[in-house]
């Protein structure tokens, strides 16, 4: 069921005094493009709810885990805050249902897309922060990220696939492995990338994402799997 962004911050229990910023927040370019009357999408609300996110989860982690050293640390925030653990987030609140989005956008299944949840989710984290203060957006956060954290930690997801499978061909004198797409197709709003990992010529593998990051993570994944690398 569809609702208004006034209805999704009821719903989730959230106040905002300024309703436009609320909007603004849940306003994907597509939306823009067809409504002229709409005066922003929430790309730069987007760009500051990431750098507040990245403070809060670091911060969250570094009490939680006052045993773990940096680079563990490091990784488990970046773990926390990816693309697709962000979108879980969103699915979560059913960010989707209230999301602004163009009908060409909508048509194209733009609601459960990974990348646009994740998108708006930083975007309400940023109109969260600019309508109140950081102990705000804390209060949201902070009791989504214990159950992601504890999962992350138990199916090794913070272990990139990319670092790992460098480690391993420089702990065997291999080099580091290069990685090249190979092929991208499907419409822009959609875009599937194709990328082999190649060391010293040699195919280990590939893997295919949205994104030419996420689709170089499968192939490393993938090479880790043949290679049995644990």
């Amino acid at each position: 069921m569809r609702q208004t962004p006034q209805e999704f911050a009821l719903r989730v229990g959230l106040e905002f005094s300024d309703q436009l910023v609320l909007t603004r927040a849940l306003t994907h370019r597509s939306y823009l493009n067809e409504h002229p009357e709409a005066l922003e999408d929430n790309e730069r609300l987007e760009f500051l709810g990431d750098a507040v996110l990245d403070f809060l989860v670091g911060s969250w982690l570094y009490n939680r885990y006052p045993e773990l050293p940096e680079g563990n640390l490091t990784r488990l925030r970046s773990a926390l805050v990816r693309t697709e653990q962000l979108a879980v987030f969103a699915e979560d609140i059913n960010l989707g249902a209230a999301i602004l989005l163009g009908k060409g956008e909508e048509d194209a299944g733009g609601r459960k897309r990974p990348s646009l949840l994740c998108a708006c989710f930083e975007a309400l984290i940023g109109a969260i922060y600019i309508d109140s203060d950081f102990d705000s957006v804390q209060n949201f956060i902070w009791p989504m990220l214990e159950p992601a954290a504890g999962a992350i930690l138990i199916e090794e997801r913070d272990k990139d696939p990319k670092s790992l499978l460098q480690e391993w061909a420089q702990s065997q004198g291999r080099g580091t492995p290069t990685y090249r797409t190979i092929a991208s197709y499907g419409p822009d709003h959609a875009k599937i990338f194709e990328v082999k990992v190649y060391l010293n010529g040699e195919e280990l593998g590939r893997g295919a994402g949205h994104s030419k990051q996420s689709a170089a993570k499968a192939a490393a994944k993938t090479a880790l799997e043949i290679l049995d690398v644990k």
